[in-house]
């Protein structure tokens, strides 16, 4: 497990958005920034994981683990059981997310972001003009 921060990238306004909008959209996924250390997953206590995302400097989003299905970790096995349902099973090496601990922020260019997870440490990044740096 990796500490990581999600940036959305929808291109349907206001969020207004149907599940047929949502796979048309590529699921709004924008980019991932993903920290640098890595625990394994009986480390932490996943559903206690905390989590908590500021902008600027201000607080915007908090949670935890039992926010994502209960447990990241159901998540990430109901994504696996899909997969391999389908023939395309989850391989080693590749990158999942198990989905957020708290809700979205809405960001401006120039913005910068830090995800704290006390057991998992901090991820951080600066939105810039079209992309992440």
């Amino acid at each position: 497990m990796v500490p990581a921060l999600e940036v959305c990238g929808s291109r349907i306004t206001g969020w207004n958005i149907s599940f047929a909008d949502t796979v048309a959209d590529n699921a709004s996924s924008g980019a991932v920034v993903v920290g640098e250390d890595a625990f394994r997953i009986d480390q932490v206590s996943t559903v206690d994981l905390a989590m908590s995302m500021s902008v600027d400097g201000v607080k915007v989003s908090a949670g935890t683990g039992r926010d994502c299905l209960g447990d990241p970790v159901l998540a990430v096995a109901w994504l696996a059981q899909i997969s391999r349902g389908i023939g395309a099973p989850l391989r080693a090496g590749e990158l999942v997310m198990s989905g957020a601990l708290g809700p979205m922020f809405p960001l401006t260019p120039g913005a910068r972001v830090t995800a704290t997870f006390p057991d998992l440490g901090t991820v951080a990044m600066r939105l810039g003009e079209g992309n992440t740096t």
